[in-house]
């Protein structure tokens, strides 16, 4: 895992708040219906389930960002309780909160 553990922790903080959407069908759910704030994928997400998300997330000026963690599926189920590829966060706080802290793990990563 290469991820900031405070990411995994608000993950499983935001799943608890009811304000995270797990899977690809809730995912695109939560995005068509505009509550999605973030998308984030796993590191071992397929190529097709990415194309199809950020395109999902792009379309009609919806503008949600989508950003790729270094998490496996398996490390997501564990910090969540459900194991996916894709997780949409339905929080504007929980959203900004995450940005930040990849945002950061980026900056060291360069």
């Amino acid at each position: 895992m290469n991820d900031n553990p405070k990411l995994l922790s608000l993950l499983g903080m935001c799943r608890r708040a009811g304000r995270l959407s797990c899977g690809h069908d809730a995912a695109i759910g939560s995005v068509r219906s505009k509550s999605a704030k973030l998308c984030l994928l796993s590191s071992d997400s397929s190529q097709r389930l990415r194309k199809e998300i950020e395109r999902e997330a792009a379309f009609d000026g919806r503008d949600i960002p989508v950003r790729m963690i270094a998490s496996t599926i398996e490390e997501i189920g564990k910090a969540t309780g459900l194991k996916s590829a894709v997780v949409s966060v339905n929080d504007e706080g929980f959203a900004k909160t995450m940005l930040g802290l990849l945002n950061v793990t980026e900056e060291v990563n360069l």
